[in-house]
């Protein structure tokens, strides 16, 4: 027996819509539904190897039901802007696809998937299945067709006996259960006051709507459910008549019609490129998929000349801009100084080193970080443009920067070559100038590239370790969660697996029934914040949270970076510059910038990270309350800047302010609270939020709130103000000129939006901290190296710098550190940074 796919394309796209995060392409166009509701096919394509293929949609005019019933799916929302604009694309792509699209006015996409399922089973000897997003299909299911729900996770498979495991009733009587309960979606009435629980027991008792009206009286149906039947016997008839899904529609296709047609490779490249599906393109092996005539004029064009590596010297001598790609695997390098030829060449480092060295400021390549890592050249050296760094300055959310990547996104190319000079050469002409438009150039050749040697530079020097004292640390850990497990084992009076939250969960709230109990789908929530609430009255919890906290600092920290140390003790972290949507830095293998430091314990692991020879020591700087000072001067407020220019402390100068009490008179309870919404407010905290985090009501909060925006007037301005121009521009910008897009801004979904707000708010703070951080790395690294004194920089924790210096030369590099993070840039209020010395990192704090 053949299958047959019965896509519901509305409900699908719709699922998909609202169920991957806002995406789109360089033009603007939304793009996440398409990408969702295509995976979503490809996978079921795989699974049931169709025969015959059809994906029914909707209409706008109205069907025969709402000519039976005008208030049908009255109240509806309209589809969202930016759902509307990726319907025809979906058609597009389920018909490049191999699908058949079919839509008939007059009727649903459900009366069509019913027409063709019926009819498959009856004339064709196929099984059906009908992947949807709707329970109304369910009606459908028999021995021929099985159901394919699609939820927000996984796609529950529902035949007659899942059907009836589920329900308690038939597929055919369904719709029965449907005219009792009605339908609020589709706003079918039903019978008021009939739930669904009321319905499936009457359907499951008699079978079917008549039965229930042959049967009125019977002593089955309670006295208060009888009446509603009767009073609303014409509405629960006509509810059933909207339900049903009509299986005779006059589609006049045959089965020769809706064959399944496999893909359109071709096709698919060009519209996959278009909206910039890279991933897709990928999967489906579409690369090289376009008939020759329909190549793009650029890849007709490039040649390729081989040359030998005495004529190279030529090429730079002679063009002011030559892009490199290199593999450095292969040793073949292949260089290109227009869009039309790639010179290639077999390098050994040694010449490449030299070449790079003698003509850097003519270099345009994808990624100088790895040319730092692989080839020894100067950390300093100074290349013309990095495509990789300038992708991820002109939008810094998408995430990933790979060629073929931005080939599609800045190109419309879809064919990457592997060293493909030309490519890289094609790219850096797109994206300076759409940096030099943006006025992000600066942020590319004054920040990100110069940075990029110096991390190099700072991931090979490393970070020493005392793996003796790490070792003996991690064993001390086990022995003392050893201890707590046999605590809350005693406490809980039976043993569990404490890392399993679902049997944890149970213990707790149900073996012991402690207050607080939060269920979700996969049992009780045994998160921190909930656990934090009971840790004061319940020893077991304290024990729990202790017990968390050991096995991650064992696990995650002391076991992991022995294991990641070389031979000489060094743990070499990596820094990722094109990761965070902020601007700011990220690490792993190991990630040194999420040391804990909050907790005593979790601060004791600092005491393993030491010099590297005995006469060395750290210098560590932090920046105070940079973000703040950022807000101050962002928003130009002038009593917040009157505030810090003061020099006493700003979280005890606003509680001050909003509590209207004498400086001297600040206690330490009503500084916390001043604290909490200095740090809140440019997240956009709201009074809910506050309470939880002060423990004081929602009203008291309110209070605190609206007290800070009298006090600052500025930054509620500024904050209101930023907002605003976010939703018109669709991004913010930094004080040095980085952008971050907000597609969130334009979600229809208001959790999304928002998020968005929250991101518009923060990230002009954030990002410009980012910046500066960088600037003070770049200017301090030089000094170092024009002071030459015995002192590195060799780790970056956001606003936290650490250098390693010989005692004989460590108070210059202290003042060479401070200096260069205090003036890395000229605000309305001054950096200042803390500055302190020790023989281990936990010594320097």
């Amino acid at each position: 027996m053949d299958n047959i796919l019965v896509i519901d394309g509305n409900s699908i796209l719709n699922r998909a819509f609202y169920g991957i995060r806002p995406l789109s392409n360089k033009d603007g166009l939304p793009t996440n539904a398409i990408y969702g509701m295509v995976n979503i096919i490809l996978k079921h394509l795989d699974m049931i190897k169709p025969a015959y293929a059809v994906v029914a949609y909707d209409l706008k005019s109205p069907t025969f039901r709402h000519k039976m019933y005008d208030a049908y799916k009255a109240g509806r929302h309209a589809m969202p802007e930016e759902l509307a604009k990726q319907l025809p694309y979906s058609k597009m792509v389920c018909e490049l696809l191999g699908l058949n699209v079919i839509e008939l006015e007059g009727y649903e996409a459900d009366d069509i998937i019913g027409t063709i399922a019926n009819y498959a089973t009856g004339n064709g000897n196929l099984h059906s299945f009908v992947l949807t997003g709707d329970r109304d299909s369910l009606q459908l299911i028999n021995d021929n067709i099985t159901v394919l729900l699609s939820g927000n996770k996984d796609t529950v498979n529902f035949d007659t006996a899942a059907f009836v495991e589920k329900y308690g009733v038939t597929p055919d009587t369904f719709v029965d259960v449907k005219a009792l309960m009605g339908d609020s979606s589709d706003n079918i009435p039903g019978v008021p006051g009939i739930g669904e629980k009321t319905a499936l027991k009457l359907i499951s008792d008699f079978n079917s709507l008549d039965a229930i009206y042959e049967n009125i009286d019977d002593t089955r149906i309670a006295k208060g459910v009888r009446q509603k039947l009767i009073d609303n016997k014409d509405s629960a008839y006509l509810s059933k008549k909207l339900a049903q899904i009509e299986l005779n529609t006059p589609l006049n296709r045959s089965f020769d019609d809706i064959k399944y047609n496999g893909l359109n490779k071709p096709e698919l490249l060009k519209l996959f490129t278009e909206l910039e599906f890279g991933a897709l393109i990928k999967r489906l092996e579409l690369y090289g998929a376009e008939e020759t005539e329909n190549e793009t004029v650029a890849q007709k064009a490039v040649k390729v000349t081989e040359i030998t590596a005495d004529k190279i010297s030529e090429i730079f001598e002679n063009n002011d801009t030559v892009a490199i790609s290199c593999s450095f695997v292969t040793g073949n390098f292949t260089f290109a100084f227009n869009e039309t030829e790639n010179f290639v060449c077999q390098l050994n480092y040694t010449e490449l080193e030299k070449l790079i060295q003698s003509y850097s400021k003519k270099i345009v390549l994808y990624d100088s970080k790895a040319y730092f890592n692989f080839l020894n050249i100067d950390p300093l050296t100074t290349f013309k443009f990095d495509v990789k760094l300038a992708a991820y300055v002109a939008d810094s959310t998408v995430g990933k920067y790979e060629t073929d990547r931005l080939a599609l996104r800045y190109l419309n190319e879809n064919s990457v070559c592997e060293n493909d000079a030309t490519l890289i050469f094609r790219l850096y002409k797109k994206l300076f100038e759409e940096l030099s438009q943006t006025n992000a150039l600066s942020v590319l050749l004054d920040i990100e590239q110069p940075l990029a040697g110096i991390l190099s530079d700072i991931e090979k020097e490393g970070f020493k370790i005392d793996k003796d004292g790490l070792t003996a640390f991690g064993y001390a850990l086990g022995l003392a969660a050893d201890n707590l497990t046999q605590s809350i084992y005693q406490s809980a009076g039976v043993e569990f697996n404490i890392n399993s939250p679902k049997q944890l969960g149970e213990v707790l709230f149900d073996k012991l029934a402690l207050p607080f109990a939060k269920k979700t789908k996969t049992g009780y929530s045994t998160s921190a914040d909930i656990l934090e609430k009971l840790a004061p009255y319940y020893p077991i919890v304290k024990d729990i949270l202790d017990y968390r906290q050991i096995v991650k600092l064992k696990s995650t920290y002391t076991d992991a970076l022995v294991a990641v140390s070389d031979e000489n003790s060094l743990v070499h972290t990596t820094f990722n510059q094109t990761v965070t949507a902020t601007g700011r830095l990220s690490s792993t293998e190991p990630n040194l910038q999420n040391i804990p430091i909050r907790t005593e314990l979790g601060h004791e692991l600092r005491k393993y990270f030491i010099p590297k020879k005995d006469s060395h020591v750290f210098i560590d700087a932090d920046y105070s309350q940079i973000e703040l000072r950022l807000l101050a001067h962002i928003s130009d407020d002038k009593n917040m800047i009157d505030a810090f220019l003061s020099g006493t402390d700003i979280h005890t100068v606003t509680a001050s302010q909003v509590f209207g009490v004498d400086i001297e008179n600040v206690t330490p309870e009503l500084r916390k609270r001043a604290k909490a919404v200095n740090f809140g407010i440019v997240y956009g905290i709201g009074d809910f939020s506050l309470s939880q985090d002060l423990g004081v009501t929602k009203k008291e909060a309110a209070e605190y709130i609206e007290g800070y925006k009298k006090n600052y007037p500025n930054i509620d301005k500024y904050l209101k103000d930023i907002v605003a121009k976010a939703y018109e521009d669709g991004f913010v910008t930094t004080e040095f000129g980085r952008r971050r897009y907000i597609p969130e801004l334009s979600a229809s979904k208001a959790m999304l939006k928002k998020f968005g707000e929250r991101v518009a708010m923060n990230s002009p703070i954030q990002g410009t901290a980012a910046d500066i951080i960088k600037i003070a790395m770049i200017n301090t690294y030089k000094r170092l190296r024009y002071e030459n004194i015995d002192a590195k920089l060799i780790l970056q924790v956001h606003d936290e710098l650490l250098i390693e210096a010989d005692e004989s030369c460590a108070e210059k590099a202290k003042i060479i550190l401070k200096e260069e993070m205090e003036n890395a840039a000229d605000f309305k209020v001054m950096l200042t940074s803390d500055v302190s010395c020790g023989k281990t990192w936990y010594e320097c704090k």
